[in-house]
């Protein structure tokens, strides 16, 4: 029974009904998803929809057709289709049966990009029977989930790596420790590396022996170099924009590891670059000056300056670097730097493992997926290949 696969219609498989009106004034405090077009995008208190459930972005330039997975209850956005009824099949074959179907093509042709569901209802598709619908969406949810699950563990190393940065070089916790006769909590070695008191400075206090510099003469934001989409290669080089990575390419602008910064549309946004990368014109790469040698320290700094609101005279919201140059910084010893730089060094390095191993998940995921939802590939008996997967 589970071998047969059937021929039906999207509305037969699932039924869809639009999402809820939630403003952003009518949002409260809460951990309940709201799911919008792209995706998750906030919190609420209330739930209007069980998890797990699936949406479909409804409209939006960019978003009518995105199809996003919520585990748990969940608020649907008006921007939104969602999954009321999965007339028995499982939900996360489902959401990547949808994925697959490309909704993006069925625009119900209104000014705005929309998808209407008594549009895509008529579709005919052939889907398998739950069971293999259950193992299908095993094998490409084991593959999200440790995706997922990388993301959360690169949050907590950054977030590490932040509160190291705040303790030492924004808080001063153990210059104010053992200015007030405390344990800094420290090997002694690192401990001693840290000075006993603090000195005036024109940013008030700050550690004794340390510089204060501006930041145009701790580095350079060179500007990144114009490639549009058509002409990016392909390749192992990322390619780097005001919003982060942007695609892939097969030749560097700079050696990595190495900082971009957000120059136009999303001006003074930090992004770490862990390899050698390219740069486009929206965004600046730092450059490092022999007076500061650590480039893990330099971009903790970009991440805790306002850059943003150092911006150029202009519709598009744009960065001056000038005015950047100008801002003070403290300046610790070079010998502190380094301790820093090995510490988070090793941070970025798991951050970094855990990335390359997600980007050859996805490719993997992204390669199964199209066969399995297909029938192309086959699970082998599935009710046996899922009596040994659940507990």
């Amino acid at each position: 029974m589970a071998g047969k696969w059937r021929d039906t219609t999207l509305g037969e498989f699932l039924r869809l009904q639009r999402g809820h009106d939630l403003t952003e004034a009518d949002r409260r405090p809460g951990l309940v998803p709201i799911m919008g077009s792209a995706g998750h995008n906030g919190f609420h208190d209330t739930a209007k929809a069980t998890g797990p459930g699936v949406v479909i972005g409804r409209s939006g330039v960019g978003s009518m057709g995105v199809v996003s997975y919520c585990a748990t209850d969940y608020w649907p956005h008006n921007t939104v289709l969602y999954v009321t009824d999965f007339l028995g099949n499982d939900e996360r074959f489902a959401y990547y049966f949808l994925h697959h179907l490309n909704l993006r093509r069925f625009d119900s042709g209104s000014a705005q990009a929309s998808l209407n569901r008594n549009y895509i209802y008529p579709i005919r598709i052939r889907v398998p029977h739950p069971v293999e619908q259950r193992a299908i969406a095993h094998i490409l949810g084991t593959l999200d989930d440790k995706i997922e699950l990388n993301r959360q563990m690169n949050e907590t190393l950054e977030a590490m790596a932040r509160a190291l940065f705040k303790s030492w070089f924004v808080d001063f916790e153990p210059v104010r420790a053992k200015a007030e006769g405390r344990d800094p909590r420290l090997p002694k070695p690192l401990a001693d590396l840290f000075p006993d008191s603090f000195a005036d400075s024109e940013v008030g206090q700050i550690p004794k022996s340390w510089g204060l510099r501006q930041l145009g003469d701790l580095l350079e934001l060179a500007y990144g170099k114009a490639l549009k989409a058509e002409d990016r290669h392909g390749g192992d080089v990322p390619v780097y924009g005001s919003n982060g990575r942007v695609g892939w390419h097969d030749e560097r602008l700079a050696a990595g590891p190495g900082i971009v910064v957000g120059r136009k549309g999303n001006p003074g946004v930090a992004t770490w670059a862990p390899t050698d990368f390219f740069v486009i014109d929206t965004a600046f790469y730092v450059v490092a000056k022999p007076v500061c040698g650590s480039a893990h320290f330099l971009f903790h700094v970009l991440q805790t300056h306002d850059l943003a609101s150092l911006g150029a005279d202009s519709a598009v919201p744009g960065l001056n670097r000038n005015l950047a140059y100008m801002s003070s910084q403290v300046l610790p010893p070079q010998r502190l730097l380094d301790k820093f730089d090995s510490y988070t060094s090793s941070l970025a390095a798991r951050v970094q493992d855990c990335s390359e191993e997600s980007r050859t998940l996805a490719a993997l995921r992204d390669a199964l997926l199209p066969k399995l939802v297909s029938g192309e590939l086959r699970v082998k008996d599935p009710e046996r290949f899922m009596r040994r997967v659940t507990p």
